[in-house]
């Protein structure tokens, strides 16, 4: 059982700066993201201040981050990772099936991981994921590589937000829609999403 001290979190970097991304993203007009926050269970309390001491984390049923882009509904989640082999028991089984419902609902989802041996950002698609999921479930590897994962993913590091994941939002959406487009109606069809360019909507 996950338990927590009131000195704060430690680990909480990456959270920070999503936070802080998110709201540079809110006063620009260009996505209003909600950070979900886990509910806690208190075990102990200071009567003089009246402050928590210890308490453990309830379980989330969703993600970390849920929201809209310009109209698109969002949800994503937050990991870091130590290593170039990512183990997919940090990603919680209710937190798969809220993402996996989400995309059913037109929603696109995805996990921000930070590679923290290669200071790199990483952005994994939702159907990405659920490769690596799939895979474990059918006896694979519990895990992936960094090896195995698209660099055109990798979220870039450029002035005017500290995690800019809007602009590898735009190619997953590209990406998408041009999957879509070949696979049912032909190379000349029309995307379904909108894409973002330079903020707005194209």
């Amino acid at each position: 059982m996950s338990t927590w001290k009131s000195r704060g979190l430690r680990g909480s970097t990456l959270e920070e700066l999503i936070n802080r991304t998110n709201e540079q993203y809110r006063e620009q007009g260009l996505a209003l993201i909600q950070k979900i926050p886990t509910p806690i269970t208190p075990i102990n309390m200071d009567k003089a201040s009246g402050h928590i001491t210890l308490a453990y984390f309830e379980q989330k049923s969703t993600v970390d981050y849920i929201g809209a882009v310009q109209g698109i509904p969002v949800c994503f989640d937050a990991k870091e990772c130590h290593t170039d082999r990512f183990p997919l028991a940090n990603v919680h089984p209710h937190q798969f099936r809220f993402m996996t419902d989400f995309e059913l609902q037109n929603g696109i989802t995805f996990l921000i991981i930070y590679f923290s041996a290669r200071d790199l950002f990483y952005y994994l698609p939702y159907k990405k994921l659920a490769e690596f999921w799939e895979r474990r479930e059918a006896g694979g590897r519990k895990s992936f590589l960094f090896t195995e994962l698209d660099t055109a993913f990798q979220i870039p590091h450029h002035a005017g937000a500290l995690i800019p994941y809007l602009d590898t939002l735009q190619f997953d959406l590209i990406s998408r829609d041009n999957e879509e487009s070949l696979s049912v109606d032909g190379p000349c069809a029309e995307p379904e999403h909108n894409e973002l360019v330079d903020g707005d909507l194209k």
